[in-house]
């Protein structure tokens, strides 16, 4: 499909009453949407494919809503550079579209860990949850590093975690737990991070730690085995 073709189809899919319900049900305020649910979108990326990267810029640029989704599942993550992200996630205007970029695209490019340790520092909301997005991210989308790589994002959590914004205290805990689902000796210091966090006298910290001790103390929580060249072999 041509940049042309795209835009006369998502015109095609445009729905107004779709724009409320994301709104109303979601907390998706978006300038300048369609209204198009993300999965839609998604099943278009796949027919366009993937790698399409001067087509995706185009999409960006034409600064309609679902057009920069697509640029976000139809970018090469090895072609990203540092400039088109900080290009792009100061537009980040709500979560859809922060984690959109942030899972797909920065969490898999060689800046990703680079991106961890400076936007969680930012003031912007979604800046900052961008950082915290990517984190949660890249904790499944890098098999293969140590522990101690992983350890490095504790002292960042315990940080931030008084930010009671709920977009970056989402994220923070989204972190947290992805951080603690990747293998079972994270698991128990992810653990230990969220009892430090209920110490502390801050709201947000207390509900993000009570938030992912519930799904880390589970029995039945879903726990993988990164980097499996020692976990596998535990087993």
């Amino acid at each position: 499909m041509t940049y042309d073709e795209i835009i006369v189809y998502l015109n095609e899919l445009k729905d107004p009453e779709k724009i409320i319900f994301k709104e109303k049900k979601f907390g998706i305020v978006a300038h300048n949407s369609l209204g198009i649910y993300h999965k839609d979108l998604k099943e278009l990326a796949k027919d366009i494919g993937n790698g399409r990267n001067d087509l995706a810029l185009q999409l960006f640029d034409s600064k309609i809503y679902e057009g920069r989704l697509l640029c976000s599942k139809l970018f090469d993550p090895n072609d990203v550079t540092e400039e088109l992200m900080e290009k792009w996630v100061k537009t980040f205007e709500n979560w859809e579209i922060c984690d959109s970029f942030c899972m797909g695209l920065f969490a898999k490019s060689k800046f990703a860990l680079a991106k961890i340790i400076d936007w969680t520092k930012r003031k912007p909301e979604f800046e900052k949850r961008a950082g915290f997005t990517i984190m949660a991210a890249y904790c499944m989308a890098d098999k293969k590093s140590d522990n101690e790589l992983f350890e490095q994002f504790f002292p960042i959590i315990k940080k931030e975690a008084n930010d009671d914004r709920l977009y970056v205290k989402k994220a923070i805990n989204w972190a947290l737990r992805n951080i603690g689902k990747r293998n079972i000796d994270l698991n128990k210091k992810a653990i230990k991070v969220a009892n430090q966090l209920l110490e502390l006298k801050s709201s947000s910290a207390i509900w993000i730690a009570k938030n992912a001790l519930n799904e880390l103390q589970k029995e039945n929580v879903r726990i993988s085995d990164y980097p499996r060249n020692i976990y596998r072999t535990k087993n």
